[in-house]
């Protein structure tokens, strides 16, 4: 299978000559899902402002897509080298983004993108959302670099969610302690899902993250 994305696949927004200057979220679903999963359950509940641009995996699997194969890459664990190829991928075309700010949210598989593009280049991403998702076992370069600039990162989980291991789930507490400033929760009576509460809190949090940079940039401005 060749690299890269589908880009004509990529489930935006706005319109092409209606995105330009403004801030821009990249959504990333997970196992079996496509592009129309996050958009359906998030996008018309985040900030006007904000332009929204989700992505299809490229590996086809169990009717949707996947950014890791099921096939010898564990639930929470995948292979190193496979993770990072996914975030190649994805980042030859988020290169291509003219945008004043980019965010990353991501669902499971999709969660575990969210942390390995921000480790892959730390400076590019104004924040990150982990929903149900984990740190997968490697060390990047960018580490370094989020240790020192401690993105805002929410990571949100359900406390049935009974499909991410515990070890993936200790090693991405370690992991988030040492690199970001996380804003973290557990939601009782939630799976391995995106439903609730959950949505409110995340899209505060991304307002948040869209209005302090507003904010922010005004002030400077002056």
């Amino acid at each position: 299978m060749k690299p890269g994305i589908n880009r004509d696949a990529v489930l935006w927004s706005e319109s092409e000559h209606r995105r330009s200057e403004r801030p821009v979220l990249v959504m990333l679903h997970g196992w079996s899902y496509d592009e129309t999963h996050l958009y359906r359950r998030l996008a018309s509940r985040l900030p006007d402002e904000l332009v929204v641009a989700s992505v299809r995996a490229r590996i086809p699997e169990a009717g949707g897509y996947a950014w890791f194969p099921s096939a010898g890459n564990p639930i929470g664990d995948p292979a190193p080298h496979v993770a990072n190829a996914a975030t190649d991928d994805v980042l030859d075309w988020v290169r291509t983004l003219d945008a004043p700010s980019i965010g990353l949210l991501g669902f499971s598989q999709g969660g575990a993108m969210v942390h390995q593009l921000m480790r892959h280049a730390p400076e590019r991403f104004a924040y990150g959302v982990n929903l149900a998702g984990f740190v997968v076992r490697d060390h990047q370069p960018g580490d370094t670099t989020l240790a020192t600039l401690r993105p805002p990162v929410y990571w949100g989980r359900g406390g049935h969610d009974r499909v991410i291991p515990d070890d993936a789930i200790e090693r991405t507490e370690r992991w988030l302690e040492e690199h970001a400033t996380a804003d973290t929760h557990v939601y009782p009576g939630l799976g391995h899902d995106v439903a609730g509460r959950e949505i409110d809190d995340v899209a505060a949090f991304v307002a948040d993250q869209i209005y302090s940079a507003s904010r922010s940039g005004d002030s400077h401005a002056s």
